[in-house]
């Protein structure tokens, strides 16, 4: 017995025993990663949230996409054979050349695809040897097996077409669904917002969820030329909806998925579009566990794609054209798992079972420096591990936002002299929230105090004392310098609110803050936050929720201040604008507008910018814009944040950005080298285990040789107690 546990207790030193991944997952081709917000929406129609398109992203494959290496952001094809042909129309539908925007009624996008091109497997388009539907009207018993679309024992495919696109686009109207972009692109699209009147008729005469088969009926801004091209129609001119066109909005859904996901035991079951996607991008789920883990992996019938062959300069120096022309994608599968808490999530990291890591501002110090020039790199504890540091300037808006819609802080009062009130509240809280010292403090550095909601790298955005908002920042040798907080004790005065005390009332003035904090790590954050409201004699109630239920009040209008972040979805100050149009509303239009901000001029500039080709004239509607928003501080306006990215060093092919979100497929692991470092980094000591494990069983020997001595005695006198019993008899 004792040698063969010290057998077992010596093989063990070739495993590695900390290794949270089964046996299943330890596959070299796969890259391991995490999320910490379980996703909501994965149908393309309603997703609309990074945490979402991360997965979204990879299986949807909308026709156009972006250069993944080349800077300004370059759109290329995708599933299309080429960029879209545009034709300008006037009111009278003759074409015209498009160079006076005010001649152009409408704008025809055509798209050509790439033949050839397949679905992933699924059971959606199985059929019998008879060409009939598998699992189109599937039984009770059939549903009650089934969990997940693997449960089905036969898959199909089929190839993309031209409709399948224009299915999607007609699904933007669906009355069950509920599209964050539906009010945008019904002011585009001719005929989308009267299709959606005629599905919500359509389908009040139905029966409850049945399927509404949307090839039934024909919108007149889509037309399927061929089993290959599609021509969408739009109003005027607008130069931004080329981008949209790379957004899984515009990804094609087949109608074979759409009608075995609308059969309502599936439903019950939660097998549907949302929970299980169908698509012909690289990668598939195979695995959806919202509260544990997500898997994505390779699509068997991906079609023909190469991973780039140019770039920008210093790109091959840094190897990242090592795999130019090879076949996409270069990774077979992707683990996500759920990380809450920021310490297990480093810690694995550092053990080698993430291949990447941000970096948490209690784990800043461990892995940057910087140098005498202010420029970061790796310190030399995580030079050694091979571990190095990828920076980039997001592309993003943290806020906080104030619902407009609220009495106290919002435009929701009935008399101007409330709205008035409400707004010198807001400017007053805009001063004293000291974003330098939230950067300073959370973000050890990495961002920039936003003046505005464009963020920088973005066409539209100012930089210097042009750049600088004025109701929160004097601009003083050279530079801005914050107002002092005597300037926002003024202004909460002149609020009817001096001192923090409601002058009418005589209460304090308690206003409520809704926020998803996930983990302990958000306290210290919400508790600075108080403090800066306490500045002004402000007392702060923060209420803590999940991202979904956060949604959803957000959706209602029921927030009265809340923190959320925007990051653009294509390289131009519109994309960031219009989170503040009057139409975009949450409450009522179900749009992105979260802070349902509507202010008359502000929409009339927002709707002459949007459809003009970048011009000093569209500088300067922008420009005006701003000034409107900073006066009315809808936003409190935050930060933009500095990205730093770890990688190690079998994770290759990384150039980071936050517009391209289709980047997995680019992506290569070197897996033996990982294995090797999981295993050098976490070998097992055993040494005092096997110590422990020897003196145990030595100092057991006594102990079990006396045992034997006592048993053999006892024996021995039980065997002459019998004799004598006997010879008595």
């Amino acid at each position: 017995m004792s040698i063969s546990c010290l057998f077992l207790l010596t093989s063990c030193e070739l495993n590695v025993w900390n290794n949270p991944y089964s046996e299943k997952d330890a596959q070299k081709n796969a890259l391991y990663s995490v999320f910490s917000e379980r996703p909501k929406h994965l149908d393309p129609v309603q997703s609309y949230s990074s945490s979402e398109i991360q997965f979204t992203a990879q299986i949807y494959e909308p026709p156009l996409q972006y250069h993944y290496l080349k800077r300004p952001f370059t759109l290329i094809p995708a599933t299309a054979k080429e960029l879209p042909a545009i034709q300008y129309l006037d009111k009278n539908g003759n074409l015209i050349s498009g160079e006076s925007v005010d001649e152009i009624a409408y704008s025809v996008y055509q798209i050509t695809i790439v033949p050839g091109i397949l679905y992933q497997p699924h059971p959606a388009f199985a059929k019998d040897e008879s060409d009939q539907w598998l699992y189109h009207q599937l039984s009770e018993q059939e549903i009650a097996k089934a969990s997940k679309p693997a449960d089905f024992p036969r898959t199909g495919t089929r190839e993309l077409v031209a409709e399948d696109y224009v299915y999607q686009i007609k699904r933007l109207a669906h009355p069950r669904l509920h599209s964050p972009i539906f009010e945008l692109m019904a002011d585009y699209i001719i005929g989308l917002r009267e299709y959606a009147t005629l599905l919500k008729q359509v389908d009040s005469q139905t029966m409850h969820n049945h399927h509404l088969d949307l090839r039934k009926y024909s919108l007149d801004g889509l037309e399927v030329v061929d089993d290959y091209t599609y021509r969408i129609k739009i109003k005027g001119k607008y130069p931004q909806f080329a981008y949209w066109l790379a957004m899984p909005f515009f990804a094609p859904i087949p109608w074979e998925a759409d009608l075995f996901y609308s059969q309502p035991g599936l439903i019950q079951k939660n097998l549907t579009l949302d929970w299980f996607p169908v698509g012909t991008g690289p990668y598939m789920l195979t695995e959806n566990n919202p509260n544990l883990r997500m898997v994505l992996e390779k699509n068997p019938n991906f079609h023909e794609e190469r991973y780039p062959v140019d770039g920008m300069p210093g790109d091959e120096e840094k190897g990242l054209l090592v795999d130019a022309n090879k076949k996409l994608p270069l990774i077979d599968k992707v683990i996500f798992t759920r990380e809450k808490e920021n310490i297990p999530r480093w810690n694995k990291f550092l053990q080698g079972y993430y291949d990447a890591a941000g970096i948490g501002s209690d784990s800043f110090d461990q892995a940057v420096q910087l140098t005498g020039q202010g420029e970061a790199m790796v310190t030399q504890e995580m030079a050694e591990q091979g571990i190095r540091l990828e920076t980039t300037v997001a592309v993003s808006t943290y806020y906080m936002g104030f619902n407009m819609l609220n009495p106290i802080v919002g435009d929701g009062g009935s008399r101007a002299k409330e709205r008035e009130a409400a707004r010198k509240l807001r400017q007053a809280i805009s001063i004293a929230v000291d974003y330098e010292e939230f950067i300073s403090i959370f973000a050890n550095g990495r961002g920039l105090v936003a003046h505005g909601p464009i963020a920088p790298g973005i066409i539209g955005y100012r930089d210097g004392k042009e750049g600088v908002n004025p109701i929160v920042y004097d601009w003083i040798d050279g530079q801005a310098k914050r107002k002092p907080i005597e300037a926002a004790k003024k202004l909460l005065e002149e609020a009817g609110y001096p001192n923090g005390i409601n002058q009418e009332t005589g209460s304090p003035l308690v206003l409520y803050y809704d926020v998803t904090a996930r983990s302990a790590d958000d306290k210290s954050k919400l508790d600075w936050m108080r403090k800066q409201f306490q500045k002004l004699n402000i007392q702060l109630v923060v209420r803590s929720t999940d991202y979904n239920r956060f949604q959803d009040k957000i959706r209602k209008g029921n927030a009265q201040i809340f923190e959320w972040g925007w990051n653009a979805d294509y390289p131009d100050a519109e994309n960031f604008l219009f989170l503040l149009y009057g139409p975009q509303r949450k409450v009522g239009n179900s749009g992105e507008n979260a802070a349902n901000y509507d202010n008359g001029e502000y929409n009339q500039f927002f709707e002459r910018m949007k459809n003009m080709d970048d011009s000093p004239e569209r500088q300067r509607l922008i420009d005006r814009m701003v000034e409107i928003l900073r006066y009315d501080a809808p936003w409190l306006w935050g930060y933009h944040p500095k990205d730093f990215g770890l990688y190690h060093a079998w994770y290759q092919n990384v150039k980071p950005n936050r517009i391209s979100n289709n980047t997995l497929k680019y992506f290569k692991i070197d897996g033996d080298t990982r294995q090797n470092k999981q295993r050098e980094w976490n070998t097992p000591v055993v040494g005092p285990v096997l110590i422990f494990f020897v003196l145990l069983v030595v100092g057991g020997i006594p102990a079990i040789v006396a045992f034997r001595r006592r048993e053999k005695s006892t024996a021995i006198l039980g065997y002459i107690d019998m004799k004598r019993v006997n010879n008595n008899v």
